[in-house]
């Protein structure tokens, strides 16, 4: 009959420990898997990098600065990134409880309205959102409102209707969480979201 000798029995607990060491170093390299942002029609800068993960493209980080750029053409993105060019501005913000746009906005909303015209194979979807306050319903509304104004100061810029569409999310897609008055001034906003056709 054989006596217990503790260094005999298997080794379970290394083989726990080996497993939680993979999964703990594949999650801290999925933190730096972009992840979309949106489901809303794939408007992020095609292609993957370094495959695909059950599905879901991973973006690099040049890729998701390009988003809503799906429907520019390559040799035009860099307008569009460049910060001293006003098609730049890409965000139009609103005060609280407002679907006013601002005066700081026209100069961008013109340059957006003028590429619009000169390009009448591009469109362009115009997401309201707002920030957390008040009902759902209500913000949905609001972001609605929000982003039909937008889409008039477009039209009257010279911009044509039937490239432009509008959607609201309300506050179910908030650019920053948080319930400080800095997060909310980021939530209230119309993007600009080229699309490809």
């Amino acid at each position: 009959m054989s006596t217990y000798n503790p260094c005999n029995r298997p080794r379970r607990t290394t083989g726990l420990v080996a497993a939680l060491l993979v999964l703990t170093l594949s999650a801290c390299a999925g933190g730096q898997q972009a992840t979309r942002p949106s489901d809303s029609g794939g408007d992020y800068a095609g292609g993957t990098s370094g495959g695909e993960r059950d599905g879901e493209p991973r973006f690099t980080a040049e890729q998701l600065n390009q988003r809503g750029l799906l429907g520019i053409k390559k040799e035009d993105r860099a307008k569009f990134l460049d910060p001293a060019n006003p098609l730049s501005t890409r965000t139009i913000y609103f005060e609280f409880d407002s679907s006013r746009i601002q005066g700081k906005f026209n100069e961008a909303l013109k340059a957006h309205a003028n590429y619009l015209s000169e390009h009448p194979e591009v469109t362009l979807r115009l997401e309201g959102h707002t920030d957390e306050r008040g009902t759902r319903e209500y913000n949905v509304a609001l972001g609605e409102r929000r982003a039909e104004s937008v889409e008039k100061i477009l039209v009257l810029n010279g911009a044509d209707s039937g490239q432009l569409t509008t959607l609201s999310f309300g506050e179910e897609r908030p650019a920053e969480l948080g319930s400080t008055e800095s997060a909310y001034a980021k939530n209230r906003r119309v993007e600009l979201i080229y699309v490809e056709n």
